[in-house]
């Protein structure tokens, strides 16, 4: 198995620097030329699934990753954003300012870190852990998964087979970049990370 990794396109609050969570703002004309380039970079591999979060932003960037490929885009909570609560919607200067310890952890001792109304970082791993086994059981060769920031970030941790603390030491990778790994026996190998060559001026 085989799976081809990317996060949404560029949203209207990326732009604003807003946390987004379980929120939504729309994608940038940036953002959808992202998903495009992604999608024509893809046009001959054979997706025998194609998993999305179910909130917007990530299901119109697989719309348009997918073209017309006759493959079902299966929707699932497990691969949502981090559920930031209070802080969805709010400027990342203004949160630094308001919440500094609390952002502190989340930026640096993420499991000691206590949301606001919420998703813990290890619920978060939970469902993220939850999603890529039901990606496993489903089979197929080739699978697309478009996700978010926060949450790529955990299932690459877990794909590396690294704790998860470790997720603050990973960075948020560009919107619609492509991350490819290989599952052999027991263990998922990199092929591709955060790699950005498909993008065209």
């Amino acid at each position: 198995m085989r799976l081809y990794i990317t996060r949404h396109g560029q949203t209207k609050w990326n732009t604003e620097g807003r946390l987004q969570g379980w929120m939504n703002s729309p994608l940038t004309p940036k953002g959808l030329k992202g998903a495009e380039q992604l999608g024509d970079a893809l046009k001959d591999v054979h997706f025998d699934a194609i998993y999305s979060s179910d909130q917007y932003r990530a299901v119109k960037t697989a719309e348009i990753i997918s073209g017309n490929r006759a493959v079902e885009i299966r929707q699932i909570m497990e691969l949502r954003e981090i559920g930031f609560g209070l802080w969805e919607g709010k400027r990342l200067a203004d949160i630094k300012k308001k919440y500094s310890q609390e952002f502190h952890n989340y930026m640096n001792k993420p499991l000691a870190y206590k949301s606001y109304g919420g998703e813990s970082v290890d619920e978060l791993f939970d469902r993220v852990e939850k999603a890529l086994h039901m990606v496993m059981e489903s089979g197929g060769e080739n699978v697309l998964i478009v996700a978010h920031g926060v949450t790529i970030k955990a299932l690459i941790t877990i794909l590396k087979g690294l704790p998860r603390a470790s997720i603050s030491e990973l960075p948020v990778y560009p919107g619609t970049s492509l991350s490819i790994f290989k599952r052999k026996k027991d263990l998922w190998e990199i092929e591709l990370e955060a790699d950005t060559s498909h993008f065209k001026e």
